[in-house]
């Protein structure tokens, strides 16, 4: 099967391999980032077996998640990830994160919306989900643009940083995403990017 790989605006998405695991670290191992996901931050030894893990879940028959790489367009260095957990009937889990240093860019939102992309266009997808916590303001802006729509309140859904914290969720269906997408492109033009099918 070829690797996943996808091209947005500002971002590319590419697999992750053993050589992006000290630029993995800045993202996972800094407290101002994890304080955001659902888990707390890993040392250089935690982050190499997590993407050990994604390696070899990125091998399996069905895939069950693709976890990729968030690069600059102009660079191959990792400043992030893009993550589809894939669970029930044609439905993901959307998460995402970009290294401190990188905030405020816009890169976040071109990486949610070009997994979104290759979620509903390479993988077929019909619904894709995203939870947040409550104070996550910049991330709840960031699906919220991109037309998700909110759904309820996940009480005490992850335990993180010693304590257990709600989650927002909120989602987009396949019709949504293809009509707010057609919306937006010009009559005969160019649509943006396209992903590649993995």
């Amino acid at each position: 099967m070829r690797p996943a790989a996808a091209l947005g605006a500002r971002i590319s998405l590419r697999e992750l391999d053993v050589t992006d695991i000290d630029d993995a670290v800045a993202i996972v191992g800094d407290d101002e980032v994890t304080q955001w996901l659902s888990f707390d931050a890993r040392d250089s030894y935690e982050t190499a077996a997590m993407i050990q893990g994604v390696m070899e879940r990125a091998a399996l028959s069905p895939r069950t998640e693709y976890y990729l790489a968030v690069t600059p367009s102009t660079s191959i260095q990792m400043i992030g990830f893009a993550r589809l957990g894939l669970e029930g009937v044609k439905a993901a889990n959307l998460g995402y994160s970009i290294r401190h240093a990188d905030w405020g860019k816009g890169y976040a939102t071109d990486a949610a919306r070009t997994m979104t992309t290759f979620g509903f266009e390479v993988l077929g997808l019909h619904r894709i989900a995203a939870t947040i916590g409550p104070d996550n303001n910049a991330s709840i802006a960031v699906v919220e643009k991109l037309g998700f729509t909110y759904e309820g309140c996940i009480r005490d859904h992850v335990f993180t940083n010693g304590a257990w914290r709600d989650s927002l969720l909120f989602s987009v269906l396949e019709c949504e995403w293809k009509l707010a997408n057609h919306l937006l492109a010009e009559p005969g033009g160019d649509t943006g990017p396209r992903p590649e099918a993995p």
